[in-house]
């Protein structure tokens, strides 16, 4: 990871290694691949939104926007269910379903239809989409990750009907705001990847013209950004979730937690053009600098990798792809809030 005067330039070389000609490796041991543990579809679909934001894209950023790309639109069956493990092999490991993995699969897809580098892959990531959205999944944050997408897709398309209709849907499965203030969330409690919650609502109430939506959306950002800093710095859920009054700070911490803080945050910046949301994101590189409950930078400036979980006295070294994903595409968006401020 290059520090140029503070902004941060993404580091791909750990993800390189990490890929192969079928796909992305899911886990590491330190920086080592470890392919015997095979791939996924979550891990595909995360680099895929990841390598399409890159706004130069060179050789080696398309490669992998082609493997991802590929791998995605392999797991989708016709009715739009979709695999997520894959054996190193090439055999896949379990039926077709609508968990997190479908949802993350119409936000790569969605990513990838609005900003791939050639008119052949966004065509192709546009038909996968429209398969894939046929479907609906009863868990809510499948249903968010889809509506980012979606979101994505509307830029670009703003008449699509397919991601119009999902984004309808995911507002509707979060719901309406809690009569509690002092409980805002829809859930008993904080699990993960929670500020993607707020973020779909977000996107569905700027896409959908519904003022009413945006502003919950709005709300819950808001109160996710205070429960999640201390002390100046983000704190945020750990693996065993934060229900009300639950102390802080806890562990494990990951790094999906922070980069779907500064996406939030980003997104809400983009949205309302307040700048006290470019904080968050800027809170969120912060965290994988060190400045976080162990003050452990989360990252390994060497390999481009970033560290799997942080730990009350230090981290986990491993440095597998969901976590070196989050850390890019935080860096890409910490970058990004640099250059507009």
């Amino acid at each position: 990871m290059i520090l140029d005067g503070g902004v941060p330039e993404p580091d791909f070389g750990h993800l390189e290694r990490l890929t192969d000609d079928r796909g992305l490796f899911e886990h590491a041991l330190h920086a080592v691949p470890q392919p015997e543990h095979g791939y996924c579809l979550d891990d595909a679909a995360r680099g895929l939104v990841v390598v399409c934001r890159e706004p130069e894209p060179g050789p080696a950023i398309r490669r992998l926007t082609r493997c991802y790309l590929r791998f995605v639109l392999d797991a989708i069956e016709p009715g739009g269910a979709c695999h997520n493990r894959m054996t190193v092999g090439g055999q896949w490991r379990d039926e077709a379903a609508v968990g997190d993995w479908w949802g993350r699969a119409l936000w790569g897809l969605g990513a990838a239809a609005s900003a791939a580098g050639t008119p052949g892959m966004r065509a192709r990531a546009l038909i996968g989409f429209r398969i894939a959205a046929q479907r609906r999944s009863a868990h809510l944050r499948s249903m968010a990750f889809a509506a980012l997408g979606a979101a994505e897709l509307l830029s670009q398309w703003p008449q699509e009907v397919a991601a119009r209709a999902l984004l309808a849907d995911a507002r509707a499965a979060i719901g309406e705001p809690s009569p509690d203030p002092g409980w805002p969330w829809p859930e008993d409690r904080l699990s993960y990847a929670n500020a993607a919650v707020a973020e779909a609502l977000i996107v569905a109430g700027d896409g959908l013209g519904d003022s009413r939506a945006l502003g919950h959306g709005l709300d819950l950002l808001r109160f996710l950004l205070q429960t999640e800093t201390q002390r100046g710095h983000l704190s945020v859920t750990p693996v065993g979730g934060r229900g009300r009054g639950d102390p802080g700070p806890g562990f494990d911490q990951q790094p999906i937690e922070v980069a779907a803080m500064a996406g939030a945050c980003a997104s809400a910046y983009q949205i309302t053009c307040q700048p006290h949301w470019l904080t968050g994101v800027h809170l969120a590189w912060d965290w994988f600098l060190g400045d976080n409950d162990s003050a452990i930078p989360m990252f390994d400036p060497r390999t481009g990798g970033g560290y799997d979980g942080l730990e009350r006295f230090g981290c986990n070294l491993n440095q597998g792809a969901e976590s070196t994903l989050a850390m890019l595409a935080t860096a890409q968006l910490a970058r990004w809030a640099s250059e507009t401020e």
